[in-house]
């Protein structure tokens, strides 16, 4: 494998593109659909990707004359199950080959197209585990793991159980990554149907020269108006359009290019009389057109086409005709389309547009446990190796957004928006209600601590006190008379200071007020 995390990891490479491919092994025993349970597992890996083709694989029906030298697309096989795809066809297909009990002959039986959309399956790039469970009291198993590009795993299990064998169901499912994608039942949910219909048409039936299949007729009693003209015009020119002022009537609406020169290599012999090519007259650019002036075309009032009579009911209407329904001399009833042709050969018969494809770990064998070893030794390995160098979510995040670039809007607004909302959650305090909303109310306020305000109320004085003693001027050097004077004022004033301070701190201040006007206990009683 050209990249694998697994060193010396080896295996079957189909390294041609748009060629036919087959390969097969034979068993060492024949496996007989019976009550011995079958398994057959594999490993793929489009190491490219896919384009068009498939990764199925085939059991090899039981034959004398089957020469695996000679392996086709020919080879009768029982059983094949696996993804196909081509174009924007996302196929997993599920085909036995059912042998009639009356004709002797095989035919292909489909199943159901799956009703789940399974592209993502194919372009994700992960490993998914794909099953084909067949129940059947008996039942049939198929599962298998994909991976596009990086691993592509398929594990089949055929497995025929030891419930009841005489009373099968013959319900298959298929599943992906243990979900069902698709289900039904081998006698109602395959194409063709295994069992034929009990009546068929009959194939010499013919219809009859007189039969009529027509719903609606013309009316024969319809007869067209007198007034009625097949004739008139679906356009007649508008009479009321007015030609534009300034239309140059006598200017061509193309002129010869006056800048034109006649090739030197022209022979007027051979190529004819040398003419000027065409161009757009130059006059006309400025005008609102030139050349002879006609008058534009509207749709014809009395215009009706041609006249066809009404269609009425047919009343010699006898329906569709279809042949009568004969028994089917083919017809057969086969209620345990589980036991199938035993196969004694696995093989790839492939065809594909996609190079490099790898297979690694077939195993086929009748224990579970063997297989569920098998893959864990083999496949489980690798899918642990891919998962531990798969990047981590940061990782897919960008490699998802460089696909698709709208992304990056989605994750800006996944990071943006919380961060906003937790900005404005925490930037929104709830508003205190003021004073006067108080006062409208009859709403208990908490009491004012009074020790806070008093000390608050010493602050602001002892700071007023230190701002009128930076600003007082300096005293000029006065005489002995003057000083006294200048001393006995300066006393005064300040025990005045001193008495405005104590009535200051005596007065309660604006918000004592408010706070006893807002107190229930100061609060006059309201009149009646």
């Amino acid at each position: 494998m050209k990249e694998t995390k697994l060193p010396g990891d080896k295996g079957l490479v189909l390294l041609s593109r748009a060629k036919h491919h087959a390969i097969a092994a034979k068993l060492t025993k024949t496996f007989i659909f019976d009550t011995k349970p079958l398994i057959v597992q594999y490993e793929v890996n489009f190491q490219n990707g896919i384009e068009c083709g498939g990764a199925y694989v085939k059991l090899l029906s039981k034959a004398s004359e089957l020469n695996l030298d000679q392996f086709h697309d020919k080879t009768p096989y029982t059983i094949m199950f696996g993804p196909d795809k081509c174009g924007e066809d996302y196929k997993l297909h599920f085909i036995f080959r059912h042998k009639s009990p009356k004709t002797g002959n095989y035919e292909e039986k489909h199943a159901k197209r799956p009703d789940a959309d399974l592209k993502n399956y194919f372009t994700d790039k992960k490993t998914h585990l794909y099953t084909l469970s067949k129940a059947m009291h008996n039942f049939l198993v198929f599962s298998f793991h994909y991976c596009l590009l990086k691993s592509v795993h398929f594990l089949f299990v055929f497995s025929l159980g030891t419930l009841l064998v005489l009373n099968p169901d013959n319900s298959f499912e298929i599943l992906i990554d243990q979900n069902v994608v698709n289900s039904g039942n081998l006698l109602s949910d395959m194409t063709p149907p295994v069992n034929p219909p009990q009546e068929i048409e009959d194939p010499n039936d013919q219809k009859p020269e007189d039969w009529d299949e027509r719903a609606k007729i013309p009316d024969p009693d319809a007869v067209k108006p007198d007034d009625w003209d097949e004739d008139a015009p679906a356009k007649i020119p508008d009479e009321d359009a007015v030609k534009p002022e300034g239309w140059l009537d006598d200017e061509p609406e193309y002129v010869a290019d006056p800048d034109a020169e006649k090739p030197e290599d022209w022979d007027e012999d051979m190529d004819g009389e040398w003419e000027a090519p065409q161009i757009a007259n130059p006059k006309c650019e400025s005008a609102p057109g030139c050349g002879v002036w006609q008058r534009p075309t509207i749709d014809n009032p009395s215009y009706k086409g041609k006249w066809k009579p009404p269609m009425i009911d047919n009343p010699n209407y006898q329906g569709i005709w279809k042949p009568r329904k004969i028994p089917n001399p083919d017809f057969f009833e086969d209620l345990e389309p589980f036991k199938m042709t035993p196969v004694n050969a696995l093989g790839l018969e492939l065809w594909s547009m996609t190079s490099d494809i790898f297979f690694d770990n077939f195993i086929i064998c009748t224990d579970r446990a063997v297989a569920d070893d098998w893959g864990n030794d083999g496949w489980g390995l690798k899918k642990a190796a891919d998962g531990a160098a798969e990047p981590g979510v940061v990782g897919q995040m960008m490699a998802a957004a460089e696909e698709r670039p709208w992304l990056w809007v989605v994750y800006i607004l996944t990071v943006a928006l919380p961060v906003f909302l937790v900005i404005l959650f925490c930037c929104s305090g709830k508003k205190q209600p003021s004073a006067a909303e108080y006062k409208k109310t009859d709403a208990p306020q908490p009491d004012v601590n009074e020790e806070k305000v008093e000390e608050r109320d010493r602050g602001e004085a002892e700071e007023e006190e230190e701002e009128k003693a930076e600003e007082k001027p300096e005293v000029k050097q006065k005489t002995d008379g003057d000083a006294e004077t200048a001393s006995q004022e300066e006393e005064e004033e300040e025990e005045e200071e001193e008495e405005e301070e104590e009535e200051e701190a005596r007065k309660p201040t604006v918000e004592e007020e408010e706070t006893a006007n807002r107190s229930p206990r100061n609060r006059k009683p309201r009149r009646e």
